[in-house]
């Protein structure tokens, strides 16, 4: 154990002792957060939405069927009551909940000002903002075509829109959790996948191998020190996201603490397989960034919903732990969520990291022989 603890306190001098691996330990993630706060911007066509009608009345089911035929959205649920809309919308099934009033199809056809309220997931600003403006639309156009007997000018009908945990709908609550979820597996896969190919290309390989440190050992040892300098990087982005973009903690931060570092363990396990199956420290770069940056980018929920997707898409994108880490984090930070809403994904990352672990380990081995 002894031997142990200072083959990680070598590897801690190691980093320390290289420039460059502190800037891209420490620099990119921080200028990461600070530019894509100001330049991202995403869009949306489609999402799930449930309905609440205590009218259900001629005029509230043309409504709904009117939006649900649009093609821009899918009805998700009925509702029965108030205190649905929170928890259908906590649960992932709708992006929005639509509510007619009691009474709402006689107050429309007595030419009465009437409204319908439309409550929207306001963590994600840009899909809330499109789900508020098309369903506004489409009882607009619903309005000037219904038209009373008697009467020749449209019908008054209101959209009253509000957005639950983003009201302000500030982009922040949007790219801070995808640009945390892109830092820390970029990050730390690209770290751990050039450590053994490092070893391999510089010829310290040998020394390695004849140590008594097993190939267990080895790999936890490689792993440990950016596990707490990723965790000190996760500590200055939620500082930064705090004093710069008042971005708030919902849920417990504790929690919160012990999902990223569940996930930094995940991507650093997924940083040594890279690196076991390389050669050089350029094919180890080239995986890490070009094979991780994209996905994440694109598959993984953070700029692109996944529920618009194609099916095919949607599967490439189960099998990326990105996917699953942003919904932790959305929920916690910005929901405010107990675990109870995440436990599905952290299972399915702590069985990642243990799956790359464990084939890292073995793959070790068959080197050593």
């Amino acid at each position: 154990m002894k031997r142990f603890f200072g083959f990680v306190k070598k590897e801690f001098l190691h980093i320390f002792r290289d420039f460059r691996t502190l800037i891209i330990l420490f620099g990119i993630p921080a200028s990461q957060i600070l530019i894509f706060g100001f330049v991202i911007s995403t869009d949306i066509e489609n999402a799930g939405i449930a309905f609440l009608d205590l009218s259900k009345d001629e005029i509230s089911t043309g409504i709904s069927d009117r939006i649900c035929s649009s093609g821009f959205f899918s009805r998700t649920a009925d509702l029965a009551g108030y205190e649905e809309a929170d928890r259908v919308m906590k649960s992932g099934r709708a992006k929005a909940v639509i509510i007619f009033p009691a009474g709402f199809g006689r107050e429309f056809l007595s030419g009465r000002q009437t409204t319908i309220s439309i409550i929207a997931d306001g963590s994600e600003p840009n899909t809330a903002t499109l789900i508020t403006s098309y369903a506004s639309a489409i009882i607009s156009d619903f309005n000037r075509e219904y038209t009373a007997p008697g009467m020749t000018a449209p019908l008054p009908v209101q959209p009253e829109v509000r957005m639950f945990y983003n009201p302000g709908l500030k982009s922040h609550y949007m790219f801070v959790p995808g640009v945390i979820t892109l830092i820390l597996i970029l990050i730390c896969a690209l770290m751990t996948s050039i450590t053994i190919a490092r070893e391999k290309e510089f010829g310290t390989m040998e020394v390695l191998l004849v140590s008594p440190l097993k190939p267990s050992q080895i790999i936890i040892g490689k792993v440990m020190p950016y596990f707490f300098l990723s965790f000190i990087n996760v500590i200055v982005i939620l500082l930064l996201s705090w004093l710069v973009f008042d971005l708030p903690v919902r849920g417990s931060l504790a929690l919160l603490l012990a999902e990223t570092m569940l996930y930094i363990m995940m991507s650093l396990s997924l940083g040594i397989l890279i690196s076991t199956f390389t050669a050089n420290m350029q094919q180890a770069i080239f995986i890490s960034l070009i094979g991780l940056m994209l996905p994440t980018i694109l598959l993984s929920g953070f700029i692109f919903p996944i529920e618009n997707m194609p099916k095919i898409y949607d599967v490439l994108s189960s099998v990326l732990p990105p996917r699953y880490f942003i919904v932790i984090i959305k929920n916690l930070m910005i929901k405010g969520k107990s675990f109870s809403y995440v436990w599905k994904e952290t299972l399915i990352l702590t069985l990642m990291t243990i799956v790359f672990l464990g084939i890292s380990i073995r793959n070790f081995k068959i080197r050593l022989e």
